[in-house]
């Protein structure tokens, strides 16, 4: 096998690492011969490794993605080694607010951005060397794609899970559009564009995703998501158990308040009611429903105007101001019979709870803020572990856990948690209040006034109402228009083409109207996992995703239409497919789309799961979120920064093995990184040094047994780090290994197996590399195949259980020699062989020392003054 070898090996080529030239030569074998393609006939265990596919921005990909996609990549190449059929796909969420305000900006119509960022994405990719499988390739914009998310839809209209209603919703000025919560950030930001957002009422199409509230929750212990992902969904869904209690509205008839509580036990302290502006009785008021004098009513008027103006972030923002108006009403406490004047303030906010608040200002510090603005009553009625039983004048201390009840008839005397329940049971038992559980999380806004996306498959029959599109009608295809842009008017650019939104019901066929709004940017994410695995039995049309379509050929959405088909459920189709590949074993993608795309995706899984076209209840075995990259001054990339790093330029200046073994190599996987242009030279003169040891120190020879064990050591560490997503410390180990091979040589088959290892970080220089050995040995390199095919090294148990070890010797931390001892020699015993090395001894001349000593492994003397 190794009798054509000489020592060292002879390779009549320069050492130089030249990337230039190494990888696009092998991504094209590897796109020839198709190697990252899985097979769907094959019998070996599956391994389903899902990124998130991305919006195609005129920007291409950026070093984000690149951490995201190579890292996977390598854990992909390294199962694939393993021996699983590992899918590993890629494709394009193309329709969306993203897409066409780049089109916008551009302008020119978001089908031809889109497929010309695409061709530019997938080139980007290939230059990475992801080992994508292409053949699954999809584009959510595909009308043969899209076909199946109107069918969702449908499904959902059925079951009564998608419905209209006019709601409060977000708005956003900048973009012209409708948001859903989770698109609005905390600070009351658009989290696309970053402008500040705005209150709106409008008739919008919503998904009852409140629904699956409880079950979204509670199957969070059937997968293996990392705690902070855990955490952030449980938080977003937000399980509350409370009361929710009535309050008579006096002088106005059967008119009630209801207010949600988790601490009915102060209802004695309650002072007064404060109703969001969004609330309903103060839409009655303003409509004339419920009577209040002129003056109030205009005070009312410009007071809910100039609230909804604000942002959420303004309205909730610590230490702010409270402000207010008095309705003239009130509400009645059936505990005490006292009438609770009933105000408005914007510190409400409607979609908490039911947008209203029982003022108790002696035990919660807005309420408290509220009252000493206005001059209303503060009652104590819980008293602390302090026993202060004195008038309430500063809200020191909110009592939450402990504490007495005080002035509260029934409940004095009972500790906090005890009076909870009593005071529970009483108002159910009176008919006052019933328990509730409340969640956090609102139906999502389904539906949005733009153009580039989704037509939403319904019409609108002055007779019929609103009308499902028949399956078979399918797909909706979203029309060529060369006026796009957001009109701003609550309507979507489809209103204003007659030609298209004229048509006949599908069940009267009178004269009905076309839905103009069109789906949100997550409508075709929720399903691609499954996209993936059909995409071959979609019937793609001519392709927007290939980069080599010229422009003049760019199919437009409106005519790309596919082959029609009788079985629009194609699901039910492809059952055993779904059931053998599903669920996805893991899926990496950003922290920012847990309460978004993670959420929305696990809810539509969970209503196909109830329609029994998928196997289980949850699509992700497991999720990871990967750290941002910052710029090198330790901030967020941006262009008004300066500090944005363009992946294009690292690959032509370096490589992409270099750019795809730095973005693993910079830290731990799932925290933020800053860039670092030494340590990004660093990795590539790493691969110089692996390139030109592989060409210089290989032998015939045995490889040095201290280089043969340190090698075992590699193997076994460097396969349980890509296991366990921990890139870094596998990288940092491979660099170490060949500061001892830097001063040995390795036998031809040991060379082999140290490539195997760093074929998943560096894929081209680890196949060019070997194939180099294998012509120098005399071996037909072709006959061979791709590294990447061959199985991963197994490591020797034995030879990491040897009865001698070696022992790195340091002085002040500086390596000075090595020696062999025996395994499991203890300090005294390596300290003594140590100090009498000659390379050690001249040293140790001081007396005082300090002895840092690491069993099995490393002895450093630090000598000190």
């Amino acid at each position: 096998m190794t009798e054509n070898i000489a020592t060292p090996v002879e390779i009549n080529e320069p050492i130089h690492y030249d990337p230039g030239t190494i990888e696009p030569r092998w991504q094209q074998y590897w796109q020839l011969n198709k190697i990252y393609e899985a097979d769907f006939g094959s019998k070996k265990e599956k391994f389903y490794c899902l990124v998130e596919f991305p919006y195609p921005s005129g920007a291409g990909l950026h070093v984000g993605h690149a951490r995201s996609y190579a890292s996977m990549d390598a854990f992909v190449r390294y199962k694939r080694m393993k021996g699983f059929n590992a899918l590993y796909p890629m494709g394009w969420d193309a329709f969306g607010l993203p897409a066409e305000n780049y089109a916008i900006k551009v302008g020119i119509h978001p089908s031809k951005t889109v497929a010309e960022n695409i061709a530019h994405f997938k080139v980007q990719c290939q230059s990475l060397g992801l080992s994508f499988d292409w053949s699954r390739e999809i584009n959510t914009t595909d009308p043969a794609y899209y076909r199946q998310t109107q069918w969702i839809f449908l499904r959902l209209l059925k079951e009564g899970l998608a419905y209209r209603n006019e709601v409060s919703v977000n708005w956003c000025p900048t973009c012209r559009t409708n948001l859903a919560d989770e698109e609005v950030l905390a600070d009351g930001m658009h989290e696309r564009c970053g402008n500040p957002t705005e209150k709106r009422s409008q008739t919008q199409w919503l998904l009852r995703i409140t629904k699956y509230a409880q079950r979204l929750l509670d199957d969070l212990k059937l997968v293996d998501y990392s705690d902070k992902i855990r955490v952030q969904q449980e938080n977003w869904i937000g399980r509350k158990e409370g009361i929710t209690i009535k309050f008579k509205i006096s002088a106005q008839g059967s008119d009630v308040i209801e207010a949600f509580t988790t601490r009915p036990d102060t209802m004695f302290g309650a002072t007064f009611i404060v109703l969001a502006p969004e609330h309903y009785l103060v839409e009655r008021i303003m409509k004339g429903e419920v009577k209040v004098d002129a003056k109030t009513s205009r005070e009312i008027k410009a007071y809910v105007a100039s609230s909804r103006s604000k942002t959420e972030i303004d309205r909730n923002s610590k230490g702010r101001k409270k402000t207010g108006v008095f309705t003239g009403l009130f509400g009645l406490n059936n505990l005490n019979g006292k009438l609770l004047p009933i105000w408005i303030s914007d510190f409400v906010l409607s979609h908490f709870g039911t947008g209203a608040v029982v003022g108790v200002p002696g035990h919660d510090q807005r309420d408290f803020e509220f009252a000493k603005q206005f001059g209303l009553p503060i009652t104590r009625v819980v008293v602390g572990p302090d026993g202060d039983t004195s008038e309430i004048t500063e809200l020191v201390q909110v009592q939450e856990e402990a504490g007495k009840m005080v002035n509260s008839d029934f409940l004095d005397g009972l500790e906090i948690r005890e009076a909870i329940n009593k005071m529970t049971d009483h108002l159910e038992a009176k008919g006052f209040g019933k328990r509730t559980v409340t969640f956090h999380l609102r139906d999502w806004v389904f539906s949005r006034q733009h153009y580039w996306g989704e037509p939403i498959p319904v019409v609108h029959c002055p007779q019929c109402g609103v009308v499902p599109v028949p399956e078979k009608d399918l797909p909706v295809e979203l029309p060529f228009v060369e006026k796009y842009e957001p009109s701003g008017t609550g309507e979507s650019p489809l209103a204003k083409i007659a030609t298209w939104v004229n048509t006949a019901c599908p069940v009267c066929s009178a004269p009905a109207k076309r839905e103009t709004d069109t789906m949100p940017n997550w409508a075709g994410s929720n399903w691609y996992y499954l996209g993936y695995l059909l995409a071959d039995k979609l019937g793609n049309s001519k392709s927007q995703n290939d980069p080599g379509v010229a422009q003049d050929d760019v199919i437009l959405a409106s005519e790309a239409r596919p082959e029609s088909t009788s079985d629009t459920n194609i699901f039910s189709t492809t059952k055993n497919l779904i059931n053998h590949w599903m669920p996805v074993d893991i899926y990496e993608g950003g922290f920012e789309h847990t309460t978004l795309h993670l959420l929305y995706s696990r809810f539509i899984y969970k209503f196909l799961f109830d329609l029994g076209v998928v196997p289980g209840p949850e699509p992700y075995a497991k999720r990871r979120s990967h750290g941002i990259v910052l710029g090198p001054d330790g901030r967020k990339m941006s262009k008004s920064f300066g500090n944005v790093i363009n992946p294009d330029e690292i690959v032509k200046q370096y490589g992409s093995d270099t750019l795809r073994l730095y973005e693993m190599f910079m830290g731990p996987f799932e925290q933020s990184v800053s860039w670092s242009d030494s340590s990004l030279q660093g990795c590539y003169r790493f691969l110089t040094r692996v390139n030109r040891l592989t060409l210089k120190n290989v032998t015939n020879e045995e490889t040095p047994k201290e280089l043969l064990i340190a090698l075992q050591a590699v193997i076994k560490k460097v396969g349980e780090d890509i296991e366990a997503l921990k890139f870094n410390t596998a990288v940092a180990i491979l660099m170490e290994f060949i500061n001892g091979w830097e001063n040995n040589n390795l036998k031809y088959e040991d060379a082999e197996t140290f490539l195997r290892l760093l074929a998943p970080f560096a894929p081209h220089l680890a196949e060019e590399l070997r194939h180099k050995l294998l012509i120098s040995t005399g071996w037909d390199a072709d006959s061979r195949g791709s590294i990447h095919l061959l199985s991963w090294p197994v490591y020797d148990p034995e030879l990491l259980k040897q009865d001698r070890v070696f022992i790195v010797v340091q002085v002040n931390g500086k390596l000075r020699d090595r020696f062999e001892i025996e395994a499991g020699a203890d300090e005294r015993s390596v300290t003594a062989a140590a100090k009498a090395l000659p390379k050690v001894k001249k040293y140790l001349s001081n007396e005082h020392l300090k002895i840092i000593f690491v069993p099995g492994k490393l002895i450093n003397f630090v000598v000190t003054d």
